[in-house]
C-alpha cells in the first residue's frame, strides 16, 4: 500500500516523500483512516512501529480542512506524554510533517525541568499541546493554556500515563477537557489497566493491536549472563572493550545506580553519561543528542526515561538490571533490532533472579542459553 491510498493531503504526502517514506508501516495503514474518520481508538504496537507518525498525519489532516482561527490559548489537539523526551520527540515529527503546508499549524511541547514564562508567552496561537501532564497543570492553574476547546485527545505510552504516577493529574486534567472529543489511546502492550480505562474514556472505540511480526523479533539476538551484583560493573566494561561496542544502551533501575553504573564506566576510560527524572533537562536532552548522533559510546538510563529514545539502528541494549515486568523488558529489548537492522540484547541476571528471568521469557516465548560469568576471565 502507498499513502496515496491514505486520503491524506497532497501537502502531506510532499513531505512525507521528502523525508524518504515511502510506503506506510502496518499500524499506519491500519490507524490512520480510523483517526480521519474520527473515531476514537485504542492502538497497541511496539515502540518503533511508527505510532507516532500514525496520529501525527491524520491530525495534521484533520486541521488543514479547517479555517485559521484566533490567536489564543485554546489548543485544538492535546497530546499528552510520560516524559520531557518523549515530548520532544513527538514534536519534531509535528514539525517535520508540518514543514510548508496550506495552513500554518503550530505545535508546541511543553515540560517540567525548564522555566515556565517562555512556555506561556510561546503557547499563544498553538493549534497543537504536546505536554507532560504536571507542566500542563502549571500552565492551566497560571491561565496560560485553556484546555475547554480540545477537540483530539492522545495518550502516547498510555499505560504509563494511567499508571498510580499520574493518576491524581491525569483525573485533573480529564475534568478540564470538553466531554466530546477524538480519544486516541497508544500502548506497546496491552494491559488490564489499559482495558479498564478504555470502557471509561474512550466511546465505541476501535481497537487495533499489532502483532510483533516474527522476521522483527527474530532481528533481536538475546543473550544472558549470570553474575553476582558485585561482578556486573567488571563484566559490562569487559564486554563492552572486548567486543568494541558502539552506541550501548544500558539499563538500571534507578537514577542512583545509572550514575553510579556511569560513572564507573567513565573512570575506566569509557565515554559514558547517565540520563534519568533527576538530571536537568539540558543535561539530559545533551546526552540523548550526543547518543543518538554516536558521540557517546554508553548511555546509563532507567525506564521512564527510555521512551524518548527512538534510534533506528541501535546496535546493544543490556539490562544490567532487570526490571519488575515483562512489559518493561520488551520495551528495553524493543530499542534494537529495528530497521531490519539486527541488534543484541544483553541481561545480566544474579542467581536469585533466575525464577523472574524465566517468567519474562515466557512471556516473549523466547529462550536464551545462559553464560556463567564465573567462567570467563576478566
Amino acid at each position: 500500500m502507498s499513502f496515496v491510498k491514505l486520503n491524506l493531503h497532497p501537502s502531506l504526502l510532499a513531505n512525507i516523500s521528502s523525508l524518504g517514506y515511502e510506503t506506510p508501516t502496518l499500524i499506519q495503514a491500519k490507524i490512520i483512516p480510523v483517526v480521519i474518520e474520527g473515531r476514537d481508538l485504542l492502538g497497541i504496537a511496539k515502540t518503533g512501529s511508527g505510532k507516532t507518525a500514525s496520529f501525527v498525519l491524520p491530525i495534521l489532516n484533520q486541521l488543514l480542512t479547517i479555517a485559521v482561527g484566533d490567536r489564543n490559548r485554546q489548543p485544538k489537539v492535546l497530546v499528552l506524554v510520560p516524559t520531557r523526551e518523549l515530548a520532544v520527540q513527538v514534536a519534531d515529527v509535528f514539525k517535520a510533517l508540518s514543514h510548508q503546508l496550506p495552513r500554518s499549524v503550530k505545535s508546541m511541547a511543553v515540560y517540567g525541568g525548564v522555566s515556565i514564562n517562555p512556555q506561556m508567552k510561546a503557547i499563544i496561537g498553538v493549534d497543537i499541546l504536546i505536554a507532560t501532564p504536571g507542566r500542563l497543570l502549571d500552565l492551566q492553574r497560571s491561565n496560560a493554556v485553556d484546555l475547554s476547546k480540545v477537540e483530539r485527545l492522545v495518550l502516547d505510552e498510555a499505560d504509563k500515563m494511567l499508571n498510580l504516577g499520574f493518576q491524581e493529574e491525569m483525573q485533573e486534567i480529564f475534568k478540564l477537557l470538553p466531554k466530546k472529543r477524538q480519544n486516541m489511546l497508544f500502548s506497546a502492550t496491552l494491559s488490564d489497566q489499559l482495558s479498564g480505562i478504555n470502557r471509561v474514556l474512550l466511546s465505541d472505540p476501535v481497537v487495533i493491536e499489532i502483532e510483533d511480526n516474527v522476521d522483527e523479533v527474530q532481528l533481536i539476538n538475546l543473550s544472558g549472563y549470570f553474575v553476582s551484583s558485585e561482578r556486573k560493573g567488571p563484566l559490562l566494561r569487559h564486554l563492552i572493550k572486548e567486543q568494541n561496542m558502539r552506541q550501548v544502551l544500558v539499563f538500571t533501575s534507578s537514577g542512583f545506580k545509572a550514575d553510579q553504573v556511569a560513572g564507573k564506566l567513565h573512570k575506566n576510560g569509557i565515554q559514558a553519561l547517565s540520563i534519568h527524572g533527576k538530571k536537568s533537562q539540558s543535561a539530559r536532552l545533551g546526552a540523548l543528542d550526543r547518543f543518538k548522533s554516536g558521540q557517546l559510546q554508553v548511555l546509563v538510563a532507567t525506564d521512564l526515561i527510555s521512551r524518548g529514545i527512538d534510534i533506528n539502528e541501535l546496535p546493544y541494549v543490556i539490562n544490567y538490571e532487570l526490571p519488575r515486568s515483562p512489559k518493561d523488558f520488551v520495551h528495553r529489548v524493543g530499542r534494537t533490532g529495528r530497521a531490519k537492522s539486527e541488534g543484541l540484547a544483553i541481561t545480566f541476571v544474579t542467581r536469585d533472579e533466575t525464577r523472574h528471568f524465566k517468567v519474562i521469557l515466557k512471556k516473549m516465548k523466547r529462550y536464551i542459553d545462559m553464560i556463567d560469568s564465573e567462567t570467563l576471565d576478566f
